[in-house]
């Protein structure tokens, strides 16, 4: 895909990432000509008024929009893919504030974009991997995105991951009126909606790294949202159901990925 800022917009959530949000946004417009796009969920730590002056200082390539309080991360995305197709962007990417996700890496995303409709930055494939993760976190994370395997018949290894990038034509594709899952649920529902849409779903390899600054939004109730939600899919795809409402089943194609770099 041919970038220019007119083209691709780099979305950032925030909640309370002050330290991390000046480092993350000039790192991503160094990396890429893409345009960036903070929403922020009225973070009481003032991410939201540094978002206003790094628009200002950067201006015209990353824009702020505020929200009126602590949403959810799929409320935030939903919001930010309107504003993104609203405004004629050809591709729009995911990507984490806390320095999680390398903003260098985002070139080969979009590269991808070329042969694919969504490209998921992949943990837990060859070249791919994460640093500074205990072995417990390692364990959740493969196994949620094993038990999403199984339960949804999703041929990834990452549909859990939140370094993405998709094709605005994905986006208008794919049924976002009926997405209702809020945590990181969001990520999988997109997949298989993506993969239900008949979109061609590719992984990279991209290396995870633990944030620095700042706490993990991370929860119990995240990851109860994601078990009770996959398993619903689950059981509505095996009883034959078949509506593009929250219980889509299985996917009707599948996804294509990148070949590991010869040695």
């Amino acid at each position: 895909m041919t970038e220019n800022p007119a083209q691709t917009l780099v979305v950032i959530p925030t909640y309370n990432e002050i330290d991390n949000l000046r480092p993350i946004v000039q790192r991503t417009l160094s990396a890429t000509s893409a345009d960036v796009l903070v929403v922020d969920d009225a973070s009481p730590d003032g991410t939201g008024e540094l978002a206003d002056r790094l628009a200002a200082e950067l201006a015209p390539r990353v824009h702020v929009l505020h929200r009126t309080g602590k949403q959810g991360l799929g409320a935030a995305y939903l919001h930010a893919f309107s504003w993104a197709l609203n405004r004629g962007y050809d591709a729009v990417v995911e990507m984490d504030a806390d320095g999680s996700h390398s903003p260098e890496q985002l070139p080969r995303l979009l590269r991808r974009l070329d042969t694919a409709d969504v490209v998921l930055g992949s943990r837990w494939i060859a070249e791919g991997g994460v640093v500074d993760w205990p072995l417990s976190r390692r364990l959740l994370s493969r196994g949620g995105n094993w038990y999403v395997r199984r339960a949804l018949g999703l041929d990834v290894h990452d549909a859990t991951g939140g370094f993405r990038a998709y094709r605005a034509q994905a986006l208008r594709a794919v049924d976002l009126t009926g997405v209702a899952s809020h945590g990181y649920c969001f990520q999988v529902d997109l997949v298989r909606r993506a993969l239900v849409a008949g979109m061609r779903v590719a992984e990279v390899p991209i290396t995870f790294r633990e944030r620095q600054y700042g706490t993990s939004k991370m929860s119990g109730s995240i990851v109860r949202e994601a078990l009770w939600r996959v398993t619903v899919w689950g059981a509505a795809s095996r009883l034959g159901r078949r509506t593009p409402s929250d219980l889509v089943g299985l996917p009707a194609a599948r996804p294509v990925r990148e070949a590991p770099r010869a040695a």
